[in-house]
């Protein structure tokens, strides 16, 4: 399996303690991947892997065609795919804020229309709300004074009890 943007190594990590062979890509270095390189462009040959899975990266991708037809390109058989829906332009704003490399949150419409043009079929699609500590995921970033209270304002309702919660798109795509 090859675990696109792994950033901490979720899904590797979850992966391998299933016994599946895991390679791990990621821009930044920082995240230890055995492999530097952006989704747009990964450096594998077609067909290398029997999956290829992305979970929670894929809004900060400058070029999202070009990452799941890459994607789509080094899977031998399925590509999957999680990542938070569009919102709403105030969410859109606040996930700015909070980290600048974020690009766009897209629409289920969207994801479908990305997914077919890389010649993948959908196989699956699932949706589910993601709820998690609204601070760490401040801090995570380095959000903090008036961007921090901007997010908020932004935010919304989505953050209750000190929680945020954000709507998540699940794709389970098969190659042709």
């Amino acid at each position: 399996a090859l675990d696109v943007a792994t950033g901490g190594g979720h899904v590797a990590r979850s992966l391998r303690e299933a016994g599946i062979e895991v390679v791990t890509c990621d821009p930044a270095p920082g995240m230890r991947p055995d492999v530097v390189c952006r989704a747009e462009s990964l450096p594998f040959a077609a067909r290398a892997f029997d999956v290829v899975a992305c979970r929670t990266a894929a809004h900060h991708f400058s070029d999202i065609r070009a990452s799941v037809r890459e994607m789509a390109r080094v899977s031998g058989d399925r590509v999957l795919i999680v990542d938070s829906l569009h919102m709403g332009d105030a969410v859109e704003d606040a996930e700015v804020l909070r980290d600048p490399s974020h690009v766009c949150n897209y629409t289920e419409a969207e994801w479908r229309g990305f997914v077919e043009e890389a010649g993948l079929g959908i196989d699956d699609v699932a949706f589910f709300a993601h709820t998690f500590d609204f601070s760490a995921w401040l801090a995570r970033t380095g959000c903090e004074g008036d961007d921090a209270e901007r997010a908020t304002e932004l935010l919304g309702e989505r953050v209750r009890d000190g929680r945020l919660t954000l709507d998540k798109i699940a794709i389970k795509a098969v190659t042709g």
